[in-house]
């Protein structure tokens, strides 16, 4: 990404310090969440001797303290009750997959709160900030993180009827004779609260179900007797008694074949979130339900966004700072990450089968294109640019790292996805010169490094030409840059060692209007996916990880 990415980064932490009142924060933590962004770190660093002291120090839980829901009363509405009564205990609101408070320290600020000062009481948090959705409660302690009770689910119901978010769902694989388990509870949407309960249904098109059950909070499971495609379908029945229903579908492996044979990886930078498009949080999951891909590296996912994903999918996740990776199967084994990617072993098949998935977001500036295409700068000043930008000694880091991997991939497969803010040396050739700016041979590093490492770029393996298939991520909405054309380039990846490439493209949902007009596109984000499917060598699957 380049520099509107950065305009973009500078109005969300001017926004998030400029539109948070002190009505919407918890009382200790006003001074500190009125900074910008970019000055938390260290502000909270320097208030280690006095504030911070206080934040990190969690009163000792009142084992008999209570939080619920007031029924019959307006959304957000609790009865608590607590033997620890203080006249600044209060009710926080969080996401449920980030930001509660941890062994009473704070990890961020609560999206709404409210006294809860009585031994015995009912309160009402305001609604009034929050989107219709599923969140956490949680009664807490003397203006700090302690907790008291909690958590507990609560609903801010939207308009219109409940609904799943996609009407048909293809679960990951199930296998005969084996146990089988899948979540779909994450897909309804508008609930009236949080009491919806899940049932199977008889219904036209549903194949092989007898081995199914769905339980009352949205679990699937069971042990399938047969190969094939079995299809049930899932009711759920709000409080009110509004119903939903959802078509699912569960592919079934015949018994002692392997779990998974073809891998789709997707690399999916979800542009801060998400939170520069409308409704982005349905339309993830639609785009992403519908890809038809088994692992998912998110960049830009910071505030657990990949875990909220990981959740509305009923796939399994795993959440760093920045980047975050989810998976249809299971997360067997997370490594130690660098500064800007992380990595995860993922059981296909147990331990029969399994891949490695590192995930990335290099530095974004500067940024060569705009140094070559704007500045007119040498080869020899950008590659020092480059350096100077951190992603040369990001990449060599990362692939440091991989190398061990790297060696023993034709056991445990390795695949690396990124946002990697720097096109590729496959990319800037001879032959290109004249769609980049007349800059032809550019050994852009970080994509010689995982080539020189062994990794293969798996885009340009299935379209080795650039001038026939440029595959360009950067960027299907910022087109102009101050009157002067955006310079387009392939600056997103997924590399691969010890997997087969059957196909891989890069994916646009809709016909995005370009920045200032985006807020309402369907796709979510300012840059191309690339998503990549593999063929698992089943002679490759065997029990061979090491550590």
């Amino acid at each position: 990404m380049g520099c509107p990415a950065v305009m973009s980064l500078t109005n969300h932490a001017l926004f998030f310090r400029d539109q948070t009142t002190s009505a919407q924060l918890e009382p200790i933590s006003k001074t500190i969440l009125a900074l910008p962004m970019f000055s938390l770190r260290s502000s909270l660093a320097a208030a280690t001797l006095g504030l911070m002291a206080s934040l990190l120090a969690a009163p000792a839980a009142a084992e008999d303290s209570t939080l619920s829901v007031a029924s019959g009363k307006p959304p957000l509405t609790f009865n608590y009750s607590t033997p620890s009564r203080d006249s600044t205990n209060w009710v926080g609101i969080y996401n449920p997959y980030f930001g509660a408070p941890d062994n009473g320290k704070w990890v961020a600020r609560s999206l709404a709160w409210e006294y809860a000062p009585d031994s015995k009481g009912s309160v009402q948090v305001s609604a009034s900030n929050l989107e219709p959705g599923t969140y956490n409660a949680y009664l807490l302690a003397k203006n700090e993180w302690g907790k008291l009770a909690g958590p507990i689910d609560v609903v801010v119901p939207g308009q219109g009827a409940m609904s799943f978010i996609v009407q048909n769902f293809t679960t990951q694989n199930a296998r005969a004779g084996d146990k089988f388990e899948a979540k779909v509870k994450g897909l309804i949407d508008n609930q009236p609260d949080a009491n919806t309960k899940f049932a199977k249904v008889a219904s036209e098109g549903d194949v092989a179900s007898n081995w199914v059950q769905v339980s009352t909070d949205g679990m699937l499971s069971g042990t399938p007797n047969a190969d094939g495609e079995t299809r049930v379908t899932v009711e759920a029945t709000g409080s009110n008694g509004s119903k939903a229903q959802l078509k699912v579908k569960i592919p079934v492996r015949k018994t002692g074949s392997p779990m998974v044979d073809e891998l789709g990886v997707l690399s999916f930078n979800i542009w801060m979130g998400g939170s520069n498009v409308n409704d982005s949080h349905r339309k993830h999951v639609r785009y992403l339900s519908g890809t038809g891909v088994d692992i998912v590296g998110f960049q830009e996912s910071n505030g657990g966004q990949a875990t909220r994903l990981g959740q509305a999918l009923g796939w399994n996740a795993w959440q760093g700072p920045d980047v975050g990776i989810i998976s249809r199967y299971p997360i067997a084994e997370v490594f130690p990450a660098t500064a800007v990617a992380g990595a995860v072993r993922v059981a296909l098949d147990g331990e029969e089968s399994q891949v490695i998935v590192w995930n990335a977001h290099l530095g974004f500036n500067p940024y060569g294109p705009y140094d070559f295409c704007f500045d007119k700068k040498s080869v020899d000043q950008v590659l020092q640019r480059e350096k100077d930008s951190g992603r040369t000694g990001q990449i060599v880091e990362i692939v440091d790292r991989m190398k061990g991997q790297i060696a023993n991939a034709d056991k445990v497969p390795v695949v690396l996805t990124g946002d990697f803010n720097s096109p590729s040396h496959l990319d800037w050739t001879e032959a290109t010169r004249n769609i980049h700016c007349n800059v032809g041979n550019v050994p852009w590093p970080s994509s010689e490094e995982p080539t020189k490492a062994g990794m293969i770029d798996s885009f340009r393996e299935m379209h080795p030409d650039p001038l026939a298939e440029a595959g360009n991520t950067w960027s299907p909405i910022f087109l102009q840059n101050e009157n002067r054309p955006e310079p387009m380039d392939r600056i997103d990846f997924v590399y691969h060692k010890g997997l087969k490439t059957l196909d891989s493209k890069t994916e646009v949902v809709g016909q995005p209007k370009a920045e200032p007009n985006h807020k309402d596109n369907e796709w979510t984000s300012d840059h191309a996916a690339v998503k990549t499917i593999f063929r698992v060598d089943s002679r490759r699957a065997r029990r061979a990880f090491r550590g």
